[in-house]
């Protein structure tokens, strides 16, 4: 800008070029052929702005009528790298599908009769508190598939870790790992198959159990956080020694530590953590700027890197499920959880919350510590302010269901929520998110998204700023 007078405004030009630069980006991500509620709230806006300086003309030119691009396939067909044309891969982060069958030769090029592929979800390790190998978590893709009725067998999805969790389930889909959409999925429980039916409209398509939060993304919400005056901490180096970062921010006295993603296979946790990290270090929000006066937030995105990118469902590399190490964390199995614990241990707890996802209930709702040897007055009607303040501010909160609550005595002391709770003698509770869609206002397009995971996790902020003076 320069010496320029603000009332002159941007050149002409400059405008010009950044709505022309807006409707391409607009026109190729997100949902490619019919632009959805919230890229026509861009396009919107961007005329708005854009024609205040460089007039209708312009914008004319910039502006596409709406954003798509052909569902004909372009250009020369090439050798294909399967003979029925179709081809299926998970090898990258998070990554996780085996390929049994694919349909026989040459029945590929009949569009018109479903072409079965049959897979299996690879399991973690074998996990010793648990007694079993856990797996349920999947993320595939699958290329050569314009314009084919695809039918994905999951063969082995009975003896899932929740199998009875694929009632009611639609998997995720995407085709440019942006926008996530769902697309019908059917569990036949006396063979114990899931098949995921779809005509994809592109030739490469992506299909996950939710939506994935990938180390890179991972990596680049830590860094902006830097950006925005947080201060990161690497703790420690996991089993397969990837960093586990913890985010600071705020100056007041009383800490607040919220961790997600314990459980690998739950990405909506990290969502939820992306959503709430947004607005705390947003400095033009009013509630955050007077949080960040009262309380120091201490923020673990992701407690379990390993896991997010070997596309595990529950355990770390070494097989723990880290949500039963808090009684006896290990610095050689779980250095995640022995680490933090160190870490709070030098700040001190006043508000503690665990985010998690949960495979079966079509709700979001909290898990309290109600079987504590510590439980008492005052942290049973400070969970319940809680509890209602945040379901006053999100109307996607509710707390008519969840988990039963523990009885007096009964807690399991490796959980979170429960060691963090009596350690520290604070509020201290595990949120979960679903895999599905809430039943009180399903949104059929997407199910429960990242969006919504997003806007819920930054109104929490509402809600801890309610109980703050009781902390």
């Amino acid at each position: 800008s320069g010496s320029r007078s603000h009332k002159q405004g941007p050149s002409r030009l400059s405008c010009d070029v950044l709505a022309r630069f807006l409707a391409r980006a607009l026109a190729q991500s997100r949902n490619f052929f019919e632009p959805n509620s919230r890229q026509m709230g861009i396009i919107a806006g961007v005329n708005l702005v854009c024609n205040a300086s460089v007039g209708a003309d312009a914008m004319r030119r910039a502006m596409p009528i709406k954003c798509s691009i052909s569902k004909e396939p372009q250009g020369k067909k090439l050798p294909q790298a399967h003979a029925s044309g179709l081809s299926i891969s998970a090898n990258f982060d998070s990554g996780n599908i085996k390929t049994v069958a694919m349909p026989p030769l040459g029945s590929a090029d009949d569009n018109s009769s479903p072409q079965e592929i049959v897979l299996e979800i690879s399991p973690d390790p074998y996990c010793e508190a648990d007694g079993r190998e856990h797996y349920q978590w999947y993320h595939f893709r699958a290329s050569g598939v314009r314009s084919k009725a695809c039918v994905f067998k999951v063969r082995n999805a009975g003896g899932a870790s929740y199998g009875e969790a694929w009632k009611g389930y639609n998997s995720t889909a995407s085709y440019d790992r942006h926008f996530w959409f769902r697309v019908p999925t059917d569990y036949d429980e006396a063979s114990g198959e899931l098949s995921i039916n779809h005509t994809p409209d592109q030739d490469v398509c992506y299909y996950a159990f939710f939506a994935p939060y990938s180390l890179e993304q991972h990596a680049d919400l830590v860094s902006w956080a830097v950006t925005r005056g947080a201060t990161v901490t690497e703790v420690c180096k996991t089993v397969d020694g990837y960093p586990l970062d913890v985010v600071a921010a705020g100056t007041g006295p009383k800490p607040v530590w919220i961790i997600a993603r314990q459980h690998p296979g739950e990405s909506m946790a990290e969502w939820y953590m992306e959503g709430l990290m947004k607005r705390l270090l947003n400095s033009d929000d009013p509630l955050s700027r007077s949080l960040l006066k009262k309380c120091t937030f201490y923020l673990v995105p992701n407690m379990n890197p390993d896991g997010s990118r070997r596309g595990y469902l529950r355990t770390n590399a070494a097989g723990r499920n880290l949500n039963r190490e808090w009684e006896t964390p290990s610095e050689e199995h779980s250095p995640e959880v022995f680490h933090i614990l160190k870490a709070m241990e030098a700040t001190g707890v006043k508000f503690f919350l665990d985010v998690h996802g949960d495979e079966d209930l079509p709700y979001n709702f909290i898990a309290g510590n109600e079987g504590i040897p510590s439980w008492d007055k005052r942290l049973e009607d400070l969970q319940e302010k809680f509890k209602a303040c945040y379901m006053n501010h999100s109307p996607d909160f509710q707390v008519t269901h969840g988990y039963p609550a523990d009885g007096p005595g009964e807690a399991n002391l490796a959980i979170a929520s429960n060691a963090v709770g009596e350690k520290f003698k604070c509020v201290a509770m595990t949120l979960e998110q679903p895999f599905k869609d809430t039943a009180d206002d399903p949104q059929h397009e997407q199910g429960w998204s990242p969006e919504r995971s997003m806007v819920f996790g930054a109104s929490v902020l509402n809600a801890i700023a309610d109980v703050e003076a009781d902390l």
